[in-house]
């Protein structure tokens, strides 16, 4: 069941969506619904019909500036053609002085890098200190706070370049990160590539994984690299994942997945740690100012969307597939 006003693109997206449920499609299903989602619009299913409302803030111009209501609503480059090495995404909320370190690091390290910092609804300080930040630094202002996926997808869609790395604040590397991960992402076998990886055994425990080990199952979030073109196919992020953790655990494996429209032999791409550039890693503020029950909840929630997906697929882990071979 659909409005009248609904546009025609937004309806045929529901509609595959509807059709990818009765097929039990359940990760196409997902997949439809996150670009529901991005594009402003909320879907409740009722049996085998479907309600679409619109759930998108008004843009706002602020001084001249435009602040968008909603991620879908930033005008997108993703089909544009490349004009850097990497796209680097930050986002800017409330820690000025980790903001002006990071992207100082980059900008000494790194050239021909693009550089987007979401400000999304940051605090006043966090504000006046974009204004500090250099020239080429282009920054995407949200008119109310996002959650953590939807503003990395509000940067994302400013991305002109092959290749687009996430990364938190919280880092400060030493060298050219971006370039190195870039390097990475040439390799076809690679999905996903960071400085920092960790591994399961059954999709339910994550370690850190051992020294020496570059192949591994996830890229954790602090700085995780991915081609643009994987984000215009299985993109994008997920808006239900309003809290930071798991998300990368999600994102790493959905770029790992071979899809459905390859061989049934294909062996999944592989996420691989780059540890040739050293990278300092201060306090994490993405969950400051929370009781550690908050966290938990929101925590949870995000895992039982990985698990949704990829409770069954040992196929995608780096052990399983070692003990596979043996």
């Amino acid at each position: 069941m659909t409005r009248p006003e609904v546009p025609d693109a937004i309806r045929k997206i529901a509609d595959a969506r509807s059709a990818a449920r009765r097929a039990h499609n359940w990760l196409e299903a997902d997949r439809l619904r996150i670009q529901l989602d991005e594009a402003g619009w909320k879907v409740a299913d009722a049996g085998s019909l479907y309600i679409l409302e619109r759930a998108v803030a008004p843009d706002e111009v602020v001084d001249g500036v435009t602040r968008y209501g909603a991620a879908g609503s930033v005008p997108s480059r993703l089909e544009e053609p490349e004009t850097a090495v990497a796209a680097v995404i930050a986002i800017a909320t409330d820690w000025p002085e980790d903001l002006a370190r990071f992207v100082a690091a980059v900008v000494a390290h790194s050239t021909g890098v693009q550089i987007v910092v979401v400000a999304n609804a940051p605090s006043a300080s966090q504000a006046a200190a974009l204004a500090a930040l250099p020239a080429e630094v282009e920054v995407v202002w949200l008119t109310r706070r996002l959650g953590h996926a939807a503003a990395l997808n509000a940067g994302v869609r400013r991305a002109a370049a092959p290749i687009v790395v996430i990364a938190d604040t919280s880092i400060e590397p030493q060298g050219d990160l971006p370039g190195a991960l870039a390097a990475a992402l040439a390799d076809p076998t690679v999905a996903v590539a960071g400085p920092f990886g960790i591994v399961t055994e059954d999709l339910r425990h994550f370690s850190e994984a051992p020294a020496g080990q570059d192949d591994v199952d996830v890229i954790e979030g602090y700085a995780l690299a991915f081609r643009r073109a994987d984000f215009i196919a299985r993109g994008p992020f997920d808006e239900h994942f309003t809290f930071y953790r798991n998300l990368d655990v999600w994102w790493s494996l959905g770029l790992r997945d071979y899809g459905e429209s390859d061989p049934e032999d294909a062996r999944p791409r592989r996420a691989l740690r780059v540890t040739s550039v050293p990278v300092v890693r201060y306090a994490h503020r993405g969950a400051e100012g929370m009781t550690q029950g908050q966290q938990d909840r929101l925590a949870k929630k995000n895992f039982y969307r990985v698990i949704k997906l990829f409770a069954t697929r040992r196929d995608l882990l780096v052990n399983a597939a070692v003990e596979d071979e043996a």
